[in-house]
């Protein structure tokens, strides 16, 4: 693409917003009605909600909300997936003056009940099912008393839990005891830019999920920013299965699309064919996904005969994207801008990120520059979203631009840190305000990113954030299993997978299939290893003072796949 469109884009959108005035989303989203007001801002196959009916829509859902008993600062937990009320229940929430908090449809209900304490949530909206599953079903099972805010397991959730029934959003208007009326609202209360509007969860090296405070300031910025950068054109529309409990699909795909008018597609799980479809029937032009989406749309793309012709971009971030995947993007569906990006849910989404007219090259061996925003009162003289920094991930001290080392980052778009968690906050930042991104990286001299590794366990799954911790010291409750150890492989498929190495306990004889069925009873598909190798005690690569060593771990490992040996072997 030549550089006129895009300039031509983003001075649509800077003159839009020549300023940044804004304290909270839905102060936005009032803001935005004269222009947007009748523009359909979710589109599914069933229903379409303009952003006047949103709005309505979030008045009634703030009504009702206070009228249950949430207050200013009050968390709201949301186990919705992507159906078309959780957009007006998020705003419904925030001109609560209450902060949301999304939470996985994945979740077991021991890790349900974990995120729900942890956010010392006073309400839950829950979904009845998704897919096979009967939440509602669980949720009365495993947490008694939760519909009535007299659950011994959630003390802090006074105000109970409601369900709500797909397709029947008149249910969840009346059960949440709605006495206002959206042509005579109550006031909203007062919302300042830097309280809280989300606590996002996210895994942590420690083993247990902690909650990412981010701010409406947060949020507003990072919204203007995606738009900014990628250069959105007016009404851009994004369809994606992607879950908006996670920043991917909130931030880049709601959020940044309203900039502009744009609109949403959201499926409420993830089909091939159900996707490619939806881009043609609903003329989509803004394609996202992870990479394990994305390898499978273009195998589906090339089994059935769809209308890409509304199609211009593609976005596959948020997990290592195998090279081969970036050339047959374009081949498949003819695109003209592709798109990765880096970011992570501690600096609230993307801050780094390809724009459109890079090559493919740069697409395919960096995760592009810092996001340009191009807004006065910005840290860079550039416009640029963010600062970053290297430094020596021993001594913490700061490397010459350009070199390889930790990344580190410092912007309006990082997070108040972890709630009600200080001292995981206080190891987040450095001083100076500079959030450690816990990966190792370097600028080229074009000013794009390379990625090196990761200097924390953490790794992604099909797309998924995994705490390793977590998962062995839950594989080394089962009485054969001495000790284990998760690491993170490549793979063609998904970039990124789980694998694990198992030491057994003294005189045990454990195989895969049992590792296996103990841990799918246990924990979420995502978080299965793929392979799994048997090793003894002896064995371990070990440092001088007994640390096993991972890193050996999975050179180890490399060098089994790459020999050509079973993939469950003893060392």
């Amino acid at each position: 693409m030549s550089p006129d469109p895009v300039i031509a884009r983003r001075s649509a959108i800077a003159s839009r917003h020549p300023e940044w005035v804004w304290q909270s989303l839905h102060g936005y989203l009032d803001w935005s009605l004269g222009d947007f007001a009748h523009r359909p801002l979710v589109i599914t196959d069933a229903e379409t909600l303009a952003y006047g009916e949103v709005a309505k829509l979030s008045v009634h859902l703030a009504a009702g909300l206070r009228a249950r008993g949430i207050r200013p600062g009050d968390r709201v937990g949301i186990v919705m997936a992507n159906d078309p009320m959780t957009v007006p229940l998020l705003f419904g929430i925030w001109r609560a003056g209450a902060v949301a908090v999304p939470l996985n449809t994945l979740y077991r209900m021991d890790e349900l009940e974990f995120a729900l304490r942890e956010a010392g949530c006073a309400l839950l909206v829950a979904m009845s099912g998704f897919g096979s599953r009967d939440l509602a079903g669980e949720l009365d099972f495993a947490l008694p008393g939760w519909r009535d805010g007299a659950c011994a397991a959630l003390p802090e959730l006074r105000c109970g839990g409601v369900v709500f029934d797909r397709g029947m959003p008149e249910r969840l208007l009346a059960d949440l005891g709605s006495q206002g009326d959206a042509e005579s609202p109550v006031a909203a209360p007062s919302v300042a830019e830097d309280d809280t509007a989300v606590i996002m969860f996210t895994s942590g090296t420690t083993g247990a999920p902690k909650g990412v405070e981010i701010t409406h300031d947060n949020l507003l910025r990072a919204s203007y920013a995606g738009a900014y950068h990628q250069a959105f054109e007016d009404r851009r529309r994004a369809v994606f299965s992607l879950p908006l409990y996670h920043g991917f699909g909130m931030v880049v795909g709601l959020l940044s699309g309203m900039i502009v008018g744009g609109a949403i597609i959201p499926l409420l799980r993830f089909d091939p064919h159900a996707i490619l479809d939806a881009i043609g029937r609903h003329r989509a032009n803004y394609l996202m996904g992870v990479p394990t989406m994305t390898i499978a749309l273009m195998e589906q793309a090339k089994r059935g005969a769809y209308d890409f012709s509304s199609l211009t971009a593609i976005h596959s971030a948020a997990a290592p994207t195998p090279s081969w995947v970036w050339a047959d993007i374009r081949k498949t569906f003819g695109c003209g801008e592709i798109v990765t990006s880096y970011g992570q849910t501690e600096v609230t989404a993307t801050v780094i990120c390809t724009a459109p007219g890079d090559s493919i090259e740069v697409v395919s061996e960096t995760q592009g520059r810092i996001v340009e925003a191009g807004v006065a009162g910005l840290p860079d003289q550039d416009g640029r979203i963010a600062e970053f920094k290297t430094i020596d991930p021993e001594t913490l001290a700061d490397l010459p631009w350009g070199t390889a080392g930790e990344l580190c980052c410092r912007s309006p778009l990082n997070s108040k840190g972890y709630f009600r968690r200080p001292d995981a906050t206080q190891n987040l930042f450095l001083p100076g305000g500079w959030v450690r991104m816990g990966d190792l990286g370097q600028f080229r001299p074009d000013g794009n990113l390379f990625l090196t590794g990761r200097t924390k366990e953490l790794y992604k799954s099909r797309g998924e954030l995994v705490s390793p911790k977590e998962l062995e010291q839950l594989l080394t409750r089962h009485d054969a299993v001495a000790q284990a150890f998760f690491i993170s492989m490549p793979d063609d498929q998904f970039g990124e997978v789980g694998c694990v190495w198992v030491v057994r306990s003294e005189v045990s004889e454990i195989g895969e299939d049992e590792i296996r069925g103990f841990l799918r009873e246990r924990v979420a598909a995502y978080k299965m290893p793929r392979d799994i190798w048997f090793i003894t005690d002896e064995a371990l690569p070990k440092t001088g003072t007994g640390k096993v060593q991972k890193s050996r771990l999975r050179e180890m490992a490399l060098a089994i796949i790459a020999a050509g040996e079973p993939v469950s072997a003893n060392s």
